[in-house]
């Protein structure tokens, strides 16, 4: 991949846009864990794609691309939030594109739905996006501790649910 950003950087627009098409699925899982809304979150994309591409010049190590994208994007998710003063209660998990492992996508929105909301951004970028806690502390401007304790926090709570779920189920 670091071959392609070098490319990139270099003006060569279609390394740009194999890099844009591999980060797509990953765009729109991290877009829709902010903004709740499939239009909201194609725009994120959208103008994150616009900006990557107006200042992929400005990027220093190609190593980071993926969290330097991820980071334009949470920003931009962050500006349309502001612009539209909206914040939705919506119970609704995002509809990820189907693929080859749509039964995994589906059983980790199961998951996700057992975390409260302001788990969501950080177990998508852990697990779903595989960003270490140091690259997700880095793009939401936090201590890696509290990053660590948010994912604790999280784990604790999906599986509280998940035991609640099974109990449920058998009828115990």
């Amino acid at each position: 991949m670091e071959e392609l950003v070098r490319r990139a950087v270099e003006n060569d627009a279609d390394a740009f846009l194999e890099l844009m098409d591999r980060m797509s699925d990953r765009m729109y899982k991290t877009a829709w864990s902010i903004l709740k809304n499939n239009t909201d979150a194609a725009d994120a994309i959208q103008d994150t794609i616009l900006t990557c591409f107006e200042k992929i010049g400005t990027l220093r190590e190609p190593r980071y691309f993926s969290t330097w994208v991820t980071r334009i994007l949470i920003n931009e998710c962050y500006q349309i939030q502001k612009q539209y003063k909206r914040y939705e209660d919506s119970t609704e998990l995002p509809e990820f594109p189907a693929g080859e492992d749509g039964m995994e996508k589906m059983r980790f929105q199961e998951l996700l739905s057992l975390a409260d909301e302001r788990y969501h951004l950080i177990l998508t970028l852990y697990y779903a996006d595989e960003y270490s806690v140091a690259e997700i502390a880095a793009m939401l401007d936090m201590n890696e501790n509290t990053v660590k304790t948010r994912l604790a926090r999280a784990r604790e709570q999906i599986r509280r649910g998940f035991c609640e779920e099974s109990r449920i189920s058998y009828g115990h």
